[in-house]
């Protein structure tokens, strides 16, 4: 509600409870019927992996438990108990909701209680020439009482303000917390992978020493001629560099965890996490478009951001007319000797103050100005944190189908390549192909299986962002 206040009226309008500025109002979201166009149905071999999308429903409370792993479990809950970034969110809020309490105390009266002593004496140009009073002590003892009238809403637009800042905290800490779980699902699932990913290098070494072998003793039977042996060997060095690098991978994710965990990496005693330890949840909730904007502690944070805003300009507004103090004193006056708490030493004053700007150089209107140019700034930011929110979830939701056509694929290629590895094998030791026929079914066979591992990572990588684009739940 709008109030206009002229001079003339300020007596009237101090009994009024209006608020001068806008009232704030949750923003209307244009939100699609869908994330999506439709799209082109899987192929039935992409059916198998796909997992179905459950529309209207929303992530249940501590989502990363649809995964079954207690090692997760047990992470997420050392990160959320122990987490050093969790915490000064959380120290954050506690400031912004005081601040609040704060602000809100100036809707009432301020007493303060008053004692003093002193020495005094009063100059010969009070008294004439030739006359002083001499110097005197006095003790005083009394209270104070002073009150502020909000005629115009000032004070109760800067405790919404507040009120509204306290509310952007807060979802800064929720989606502090969704951030930290999000990221230690994703760290854990970066080590299964890449243990899975180790694994299986490891056995293609195993394969690779196998392949050496046999090569060695049909060169020594003089049956196959020295290049074959160095191919073999070569083809062994090639598949040794792969370690490494996995190797560092998997420190790199260990190391994250233990931060999150709020652990120094040699202190960390993270658990055993495995791919196999893991399960894909195959049904996944999928909030509506138009219930996402409720959900999301990024766009909650946006909301609130724009609420501060509206109230911004109502302070701002307020700041224009006069303001009106009142004060009043009471309480005793002596000097030594008299007794203080008597009749005869009592004092009070009231007083009633206004105050009206009359020339700040412009501050004060320029000051609202700034405050509806940044009311028009955060509604513009929200609108574009909504939009990047369906975005997001447009995102994933792709991912995930393209996850399920990849996982068939690689792993319909796996299956062909570990079929032409044994026929190669079968062919050299009969004699009807070459070691390079082998190592060259070899190598397919690896790429596949790598492959098979890294998709199936990746499926469970993109699950995870569903949950935390879809807002997680709460904590």
């Amino acid at each position: 509600m709008r109030c206009r206040v002229r001079i003339g009226a300020l007596l009237g309008a101090t009994l009024s409870a209006c608020s001068v500025g806008p009232d704030f109002q949750r923003p209307a979201v244009k939100a699609p019927s869908a994330y999506l166009a439709p799209q082109a149905a899987l192929e039935p071999s992409a059916a198998e992996y796909a997992q179905r999308l459950v529309l209207g429903t929303s992530p249940t409370p501590a989502w990363w438990r649809q995964f079954d792993s207690p090692a997760l479990d047990a992470l997420v809950a050392r990160a959320l108990a122990d987490s050093h970034t969790l915490a000064a969110a959380r120290a954050t809020l506690a400031e912004a909701q005081e601040l609040a309490n704060a602000a809100n105390g100036a809707r009432y009266p301020q007493v303060a209680l008053d004692a003093g002593a002193g020495r005094q004496q009063y100059g010969k140009q009070l008294f004439g020439p030739f006359f002083a009073l001499p110097a005197f002590s006095y003790v005083t003892l009394g209270g104070s009482v002073s009150y502020t009238l909000d005629y115009l809403g000032g004070t109760r637009r800067s405790v919404e303000q507040r009120l509204a800042l306290a509310q952007y905290q807060r979802s800064e800490t929720q989606a502090a917390a969704l951030a930290l779980t999000g990221s230690v699902t994703t760290q854990a699932f970066i080590v299964a992978s890449t243990h899975a990913q180790i694994d299986a290098v490891s056995e293609l070494l195993v394969q690779d020493r196998d392949n050496l072998r046999l090569v060695q003793t049909a060169f020594d039977n003089g049956s196959v001629s020295k290049v074959d042996v160095l191919t073999a060997r070569s083809q062994l060095a090639t598949d040794t560099t792969l370690l490494p690098p996995l190797r560092q991978q998997l420190d790199a994710a260990e190391h994250a965890l233990a931060v999150l965990i709020a652990r120094a990496p040699a202190d960390a005693a993270l658990p055993e996490i495995s791919l196999a330890g893991l399960k894909l949840p195959r049904e996944l909730p999928v909030t509506l478009p138009s219930e996402l904007a409720h959900r999301r502690p990024d766009i909650l944070a946006a909301e609130a951001q724009l609420h501060a805003a509206t109230a911004a300009v109502g302070v701002a507004t307020a700041n224009l007319y006069p303001q009106i103090t009142l004060t009043a004193t009471g309480g005793y006056e002596a000097l030594p000797g008299e007794p203080l708490f008597s009749s005869a030493n009592t004092a009070w004053t009231l007083i009633s103050g206004l105050t009206q700007p009359v020339f700040d150089g412009g501050r004060l209107r320029a000051e609202r100005r700034a405050a509806l140019d940044e009311l028009k700034a955060s509604a513009s930011r929200y609108q574009q944190v909504v939009l990047e929110s369906f975005s997001q979830v447009a995102d994933v939701l792709s991912a995930l189908q393209h996850d399920a056509e990849q996982l068939a694929a690689q792993s319909n290629a796996l299956a062909a390549a570990q079929a032409s590895v044994e026929l190669a094998r079968e062919s050299y030791r009969a004699g009807n192909s070459g070691v390079l026929e082998v190592l060259d079914a070899q190598r397919l066979s690896q790429q596949a299986q790598l492959g098979v591992v890294r998709a199936q990572a990746q499926q469970y990588l993109d699950t995870a962002q569903l949950f935390l684009a879809l807002g997680g739940s709460d904590l």
